[in-house]
């Protein structure tokens, strides 16, 4: 805490700007990888989909073509039956009797024609579903492709991003250490609140890089003698100068160039 107390506004000005390059190298290896896990995790449940269709489809299959067979079985019967009813007609006593068959084999002539239409309607709709399974075999195929790519992708980025990640986030910390809890917070809120992520802005001719807006020429002295914390009062992130920025610029690059 006394180390804490003991170190001057440039130092405090110095570590956030530190520590604003750090976080922001930590979001751009993040942003590297972002998409990916969003992109394999939309894949995956394509995946799913594509396969719960599929099955259901098979299912729908197996049951037309269950249902085929008992109208062939029915249409089977009612011929069965024709035959029966036809030989009948000729022991018959009366013509009642012959009519009653007559009637007898015209319904079991419509159970035959009925039977034969709904075979026609099952049999159209197995070939629309196998055409549709065919379809999603065809894009499942290509998906589990994609996916297999997609995360061969991941995987290599997060190997080559994990260990540049951890160190930059252990050094986060040191930098965090170097600054009051306040501050610290001030700085995590300005961060959360603003465009990209950046919570510190430098003066680029005469005007805040966060905003834009023109910093009066007095407030901008001000800035440059680093003896007080100054807030953009448009974008509300933390000013300093950019000379003391493009020297933080140099030093980091050297660390993240032994990364």
């Amino acid at each position: 805490m006394a180390n804490k107390t003991e170190t001057t506004v440039e130092e405090k000005l110095r570590a956030l700007y530190d520590l604003q390059l750090i976080d922001s190298r930590i979001d751009e290896i993040r942003n590297l990888r972002g998409e990916l896990p969003l992109e394999v995790r939309d894949l995956e449940d394509e995946i799913a989909g594509l396969t719960t269709r599929m099955n259901k489809l098979t299912a729908d299959l197996e049951s037309t073509e269950e249902s085929i067979k008992q109208k062939k079985i029915l249409a089977e019967e009612a011929k069965g039956l024709i035959k029966r009813y036809t030989t009948q007609q000729d022991n018959v006593r009366n013509n009642r009797e012959y009519n009653s068959l007559s009637k007898e084999i015209e319904f079991q002539e419509l159970e035959i024609q009925l039977a034969e239409k709904h075979i026609k309607e099952l049999k159209a709709q197995m070939e629309q579903k196998k055409e549709i399974i065919a379809q999603s075999a065809e894009r499942l195929t290509d998906r589990e492709s994609h996916l297999s790519h997609k995360k061969s992708e991941l995987d290599g980025i997060l190997k080559e991003t994990e260990k540049e990640e951890l160190t930059l986030t252990k050094e986060a910390d040191v930098y965090r250490q170097k600054l009051e809890e306040r501050l610290t917070n001030a700085y995590n809120r300005i961060r959360t609140n603003v465009k990209n992520g950046l919570a510190i802005a430098t003066i680029e001719r005469g005007a805040s890089g966060g905003s834009f807006f023109t910093i009066p020429p007095q407030v901008q002295v001000e800035i440059a003698s680093r003896k007080k914390i100054i807030t953009d009062e448009h974008s509300g992130r933390i000013l300093v100068d950019a000379e003391l920025a493009e020297e933080e610029k140099l030093k980091m690059d050297k660390f993240f160039g032994k990364l």
